[in-house]
């Protein structure tokens, strides 16, 4: 037997396979743990400052691919759209019949993209069905699932029949009813679900996320309308909705960095590196838009400048909040800190 530390009795086992080669100089390289690793901790030089295993992430990072954001932006503008459609055909279904088969079709297209990016992203398609197969309340992942094939079924019957008379037509009404119904939770589910993870920067926003997420929706909606053609009330109303839902994102961005900078490594990920340009860039980008909206007049160059504006906007923001995750969990110390914080 070799007195290298390791004491393996030829009896009970050999040394063979590929590490077996490897030597060791002294018995203390052999047992590590019985070195002094804990009167001088891994990381933290002091008594109050939180320590982890040698700068080692305790989380990893979410397996999501990068589409994800682009569905938290298909699907948010096409909960927005089927609320708004359904508002709109409350009020004034007759005179304002063409915004509400915009927000149908729109919601449509939408809900069926935003099933084709879910599904690209769980790799194959029966795993979408499977969680179908139960409700489970508890779980944001199973009631957005249920959302986006309520919302879907219902804004593309909605849309089908936009056109349609008699019954058909208040089939139709019905079903632009039912999907706003599903609408609503679309556009902020995806927040719940992000601030129900252990990812620190997304746990710690989890009262102004899902705000946050909503308030982008009805200004991303309002932009996409940029490009299509209204009548001058429907631009206006419009306007109305696109302008309240910028002045919401900007004040429910300042919630999230209130939430957040309560643990200053928590907040690093909003302020610094990708995730902080990108969060930088969806302010000034929704702040320009909003300016922008404020101008008299409705040419179409203003138009067009307000669609480019809301939309990089409205994709930065989802973008941001999908980085600044990562790069949250790759920080052992937001992890600790928020935990003591609490």
């Amino acid at each position: 037997m070799i007195d290298d530390g390791r004491y393996i009795a030829p009896a009970l086992g050999i040394l063979d396979g590929e590490a077996a080669g490897q030597e060791v100089s002294s018995t203390s390289e052999a047992f590590p743990s019985r070195t002094s690793v804990w009167h001088e901790t891994p990381t933290g030089t002091s008594a109050g400052e939180a320590t982890s295993y040698y700068e080692l992430p305790l989380l990893k990072e979410p397996v999501w691919k990068p589409v994800v954001p682009v569905y938290f932006y298909v699907g948010g503008v096409a909960g927005a759209a089927a609320v708004l459609g359904a508002a709109a055909q409350a009020v004034d279904g007759a005179d304002l019949r063409s915004l509400v088969k915009s927000c149908r079709w729109i919601a449509a297209i939408g809900g069926g993209v935003g099933s084709v990016l879910l599904v690209y992203d769980l790799g194959r398609p029966e795993r979408f069905l499977h969680m179908l197969r139960v409700l489970r309340p508890t779980s944001p992942m199973s009631v957005g699932s249920w959302v986006l094939a309520g919302a879907a079924s219902c804004t593309m019957g909605s849309a089908l029949l936009a056109d349609s008379r008699g019954v058909l037509g208040r089939l139709g009404d019905a079903a632009g009813y039912t999907a706003a119904v599903f609408g609503l939770p679309l556009t902020g589910y995806t927040a719940v679900l992000l601030s129900n993870t252990a990812v620190p920067v997304w746990s710690e926003a989890r009262r102004s996320l899902p705000p946050l997420f909503i308030a982008s929706s009805m200004s991303a909606l309002a932009a996409l309308f940029g490009l299509l053609p209204l009548g001058i009330r429907e631009q206006r109303i419009v306007e109305r909705f696109g302008t309240a839902g910028e002045l919401a994102e900007l004040a429910s961005m300042a919630a999230v960095e209130r939430e957040t900078g309560r643990v200053d490594a928590v907040s690093r990920p909003l302020r610094e590196g990708l995730s902080g340009s990108l969060w930088t860039a969806a302010k000034v980008l929704t702040a320009a838009g909003l300016a922008v909206a404020l101008i008299p007049g409705r040419s179409r160059a203003k138009r067009v400048l307000q669609s480019f504006l809301g939309t990089a906007g409205a994709l930065s923001l989802r973008f941001a909040v999908f980085q600044a995750g990562k790069a949250s969990v790759r920080d052992p110390q937001a992890t600790f800190r928020s935990q003591r914080a609490r």
